[in-house]
């Protein structure tokens, strides 16, 4: 039913006791303990919320992006055709590079895989297709709740206008994703741990600056890397516009992002400096561990644990990593944007020096989104040739 409590995707049979409670204005709810997880999931959010009374529009440039943004508004039902014909196994690139490795981990002595032939690839690829989409959508669905948290609490009038534009084309996107999903390809995956747990502490943090840092600079960043490098990868007409519109969106958010941070950013102390660029590290070189997607494996009858070792020697063979070029994606956006912010050279240097030594500086001098989100405007060019 629809009006049910939404299930996680992917969990399983929901526990029937310890009841807990739920409680809004208008009435209380009672929730299983144990159905929680497989529900919704609780954030505590420490940050405070801010009324202005000052109305003034005093941040062109934030103005500007605005009314970019208002004029940018697509509609997921009727800019979409939903009517497409999606073949599920036409979404596979068999010659990706993850394909590659995973064929090369078959022919590895004692493999789990060993056995498989292209029918059981073909199947892989689709549920790794799907599991990517689905990490999309819960992905976007963060950022929502991080857009509607900048709203609350940044401090300037003009931020909170366009945090609102973005909570509403981050509601679309989670939409879209979804709607793909379900109409397309098959069942949803859960949300991966490590993103899960990266938005969740965004949204935790008290300093309404670390919802920017983290979701408009590092995970809008990353975002427009994986989306270019599926939209690079699918002739699939419907997928192909919905990736290129989201985009078109995601662009104009990091460069909201580089706009209030790079204001900010002049008025800090050192120290607080040192912790956004340690915020940076953690979030990049301290912490590159990723889902290794078990569900995936669960789904087609293969032990993950047992695969991993295959796996890691198939890779360990590769002249090249199979994710190399979508690293190179996201940190071709990411360096530029937080030179940007002047957090390369603030205390001396700080961050330079530990990027400079991960070979991350070759990135430097790349484009910033805040110079080139209007080259991704897709809805702009597609209403032009449409007139």
């Amino acid at each position: 039913m629809c009006c049910s409590p939404g299930r996680r995707p992917g969990s399983g049979a929901r526990s029937t006791v310890a009841l807990a409670t739920v409680t809004s204005a208008d009435n209380e709810h009672p929730v299983a303990a144990g159905e929680t997880a497989a529900t919704f999931k609780l954030v505590h959010d420490h940050a405070d919320r801010i009324y202005l009374w000052d109305y003034e529009r005093c941040r062109t440039q934030l103005v500007t992006l605005y009314n970019k943004a208002m004029g940018s508004q697509w509609n997921s039902v009727t800019d979409l055709d939903w009517d497409l014909d999606v073949d599920p196994e036409g979404l596979v690139d068999q010659g990706s590079p993850s394909m590659q490795l995973f064929r090369a981990t078959a022919a590895e002595p004692g493999s789990p895989i060993a056995s498989w032939g292209e029918r059981e690839f073909t199947a892989l690829g689709i549920e790794m297709f799907k599991a990517s989409i689905s990490q999309f959508m819960h992905g976007e669905q963060g950022a929502m709740l991080t857009a509607a948290k900048i709203v609350e609490t940044v401090p300037w009038i003009d931020a909170k206008y366009y945090a609102a534009t973005q909570t509403m084309d981050e509601a679309r996107h989670t939409e879209v994703f979804a709607k793909y999903l379900d109409l397309k390809v098959g069942e949803a995956y859960p949300m991966s741990p490590f993103l899960e747990e990266q938005i969740t502490v965004l949204l935790e943090d008290s300093r309404w600056d670390i919802a920017y840092l983290g979701m408009q600079i590092v995970i809008e960043s990353l975002a427009l890397a994986a989306f270019g490098d599926m939209l690079r990868r699918t002739s699939e007409p419907l997928l192909a516009k919905l990736l290129r519109y989201v985009m078109s969106d995601e662009a104009r958010h990091v460069a909201f992002g580089i706009l209030t941070l790079k204001e900010l950013y002049t008025g800090l102390t050192d120290a607080e400096l040192k912790d956004r660029q340690e915020f940076l590290l953690d979030n990049t070189l301290r912490n590159r561990a990723r889902s290794t997607t078990p569900e995936v494996w669960e789904r087609l009858g293969v032990d993950a644990g047992a695969l991993v070792p295959h796996l890691s020697a198939a890779a360990g063979k590769m002249k090249a990593s199979p994710f190399a070029g979508f690293q190179r994606g996201f940190f071709a956006k990411l360096v530029p944007n937080v030179g940007k912010l002047g957090l390369l050279d603030a205390n001396r240097g700080y961050l330079r020096d530990r990027w400079g030594a991960a070979g991350l500086l070759e990135f430097e001098h790349a484009d910033d989104t805040l110079s080139d989100y209007a080259s991704y405007d897709e809805v702009a060019k597609d209403r032009s040739m449409a007139r």
